[in-house]
């Protein structure tokens, strides 16, 4: 079920290659039968089977940026990690290119899940996620359905399927507005198929306008700078299809969360525009519910959505590691 891919051999991350890890590039297939890839850090010395962890985001990243850095410092921390690829983007499988999917997406971390499992290195029994941004959500869905995801982390979370349907802070949250932005969502499907080809929605807007909101702001800082930029990530570059996101408004991701018995840990900064997400998610999936005490809402002081990205002195990693020592267990 592999496909031949052209894998880059160098290191071309956002970070610094720690000297505490061993790294190599590892791919798997889902269960449609795209070929993801993605790059496994280990601890250089260890005993026996390890727990594993699996990491994606932020939605239209690639491994080469947050997810990476979150992988590799947790394996300086005693985990295997994978750092993954969604279908569709970087260095994975999947045509077309730059879509994005609910159910495809939510079984790349179902598929690094089986990965996992497999190795010799590994106890299948002591396995977790990590999802960034968009991926967030994506993570606790994911939660939602795989009972062998032990321990869930979504830091600085998007609910991709609310601001599909409801656009930020729910300001197009009405009928109207959704069936104007089907209509051109299929006008543009139609004028895709004509050419033959897939509009780009573009990335990250640049040149920055002087009066874009804080968060765009945040965003170009990372994503359109030395700090962050990379030549594979859409955000960086001309974004996903115009088309590549919109399933995601008729299919709410979320639905099951309170039914999650595994533990949840969910973080994001206090001044992120995102912020509300994260906590309206953390109350749905705990009231009503009697899986709620497992379940941890860490907001970091002062925090901006993008801090939780990459800034390491911000980034609660001992917190993570603690959380998933306890339990992956």
């Amino acid at each position: 079920m592999k496909e031949e891919l052209k894998l880059v051999e160098k290191w071309d991350k956002t970070f610094p290659k720690s000297e505490k890890v061993n790294h190599k590039k590892v791919t798997f297939h889902n269960r449609y039968g795209i070929t993801l890839v993605a790059d496994l850090y280990e601890p250089k010395k260890y005993e026996g089977k390890l727990p594993a962890i699996a990491v994606s985001g932020p939605f239209g990243a690639v491994k080469e940026q947050a997810s990476g850095l979150y992988a590799q410092t947790m394996a300086e921390r005693g985990f295997l990690t994978i750092a993954f690829d969604p279908s569709y983007t970087g260095e994975s499988s999947g045509t077309p290119r730059y879509m994005a999917s609910p159910d495809i997406n939510t079984e790349d971390f179902q598929a690094a899940v089986d990965f996992l499992s497999v190795q010799e290195n590994v106890d299948p029994e002591k396995i977790g996620i990590i999802g960034i941004c968009g991926w967030g959500g994506l993570a606790l869905n994911a939660a939602a359905i795989d009972t062998r995801i032990k321990a869930t982390v979504a830091s600085t979370m998007y609910d991709m399927s609310r601001i599909g349907a409801k656009g930020y802070f729910d300001a197009n949250d009405s009928e109207e507005e959704r069936h104007s932005l089907r209509v051109n969502y299929n006008t543009q499907r139609t004028e895709d198929y004509k050419a033959g080809t897939y509009k780009r929605a573009g990335g990250v807007v640049d040149p920055l306008p002087e009066d874009a909101p804080f968060f765009v702001k945040d965003y170009y800082d990372y994503y359109k700078t030395k700090r962050g930029y990379h030549k594979r990530s859409l955000n960086s570059n001309d974004g996903w299809n115009v088309t590549g996101t919109m399933s995601f408004m008729n299919m709410p991701i979320l639905t099951y969360t309170n039914e999650i018995r595994s533990s949840v840990l969910i973080i994001h900064g206090e001044k992120a525009h995102s912020c509300y997400m994260s906590k309206d998610a953390f109350k749905n999936m705990t009231e009503n519910s009697q899986y709620a005490d497992n379940k941890e809402l860490l907001i970091i002081p002062n925090a901006v959505h993008t801090d939780l990205y990459d800034q390491v002195d911000i980034i609660p990693f001992d917190k993570i590691e603690t959380f998933f020592q306890e339990n992956l267990k």
